[in-house]
């Protein structure tokens, strides 16, 4: 007599197994990334990552904070392409994505409190419609590298090396301040209560 097939159970129980492992993993990060470092990312011990803050959109339209790890870098050039890098694969909790998909970093300097990101057009030509979004978008990345960096008080945003951009309703000619009236309000007490 032959035996029944058991197929469906030998295929069901191993992709049970991994698809738990890996839930488990995802629910680790999403949990983590809601915990905010409790001091400034640049103060943290010496460790093979660091805690570091991106913002994102949350439902009613304003930057909401999303705790990251990074791995540790050793100047403040490398830290501030990492920084974007992460900040641009875009949010793991439930806040929302303000970036256009494949917005690509050409160069990023550093020069005394002034940050320069240069990105491709990708990034103007993916942005949504409406002065909201691009006010999102634009200081989401300000707000931060300001954050993160502290001693950056400005960020100079071009298009392939152009300084001169002028976007549907946001003017990027000159370097930019971070504005914490668009980030969460709890965010901002939080800042206030930090100085």
């Amino acid at each position: 007599m032959k035996q029944p097939r058991r197929v469906g159970i030998d295929l069901l129980v191993p992709f049970l197994l991994v698809a738990l492992v890996f839930g488990g993993l995802f629910w680790q990060k999403y949990r983590e990334a809601g915990q905010l470092p409790l001091s400034p990312p640049g103060s943290q011990s010496e460790a093979a990552s660091q805690k570091v803050i991106l913002l994102y959109a949350n439902d009613q339209g304003q930057l909401a904070p999303e705790a990251r790890e990074v791995e540790r870098c050793a100047d403040r050039v490398t830290c501030l392409r990492a920084l974007l890098e992460e900040l641009f694969s875009g949010p793991i909790s439930n806040l929302h994505n303000i970036f256009p998909e494949w917005s690509a970093i050409n160069e990023v300097r550093i020069d005394g409190d002034l940050a320069t990101v240069d990105l491709g057009a990708d990034f103007v030509e993916g942005l949504p419609s409406g002065s909201s979004a691009e006010m999102l978008s634009v200081y989401g990345i300000v707000n931060t590298i300001c954050l993160n960096l502290p001693e950056i008080k400005w960020v100079q945003i071009s298009i392939n090396g152009n300084h001169q951009v002028h976007l549907r309703h946001l003017d990027l000619s000159h370097p930019l301040a971070p504005d914490h009236a668009l980030e969460l309000e709890s965010r901002q007490k939080g800042l206030r209560d930090d100085d």
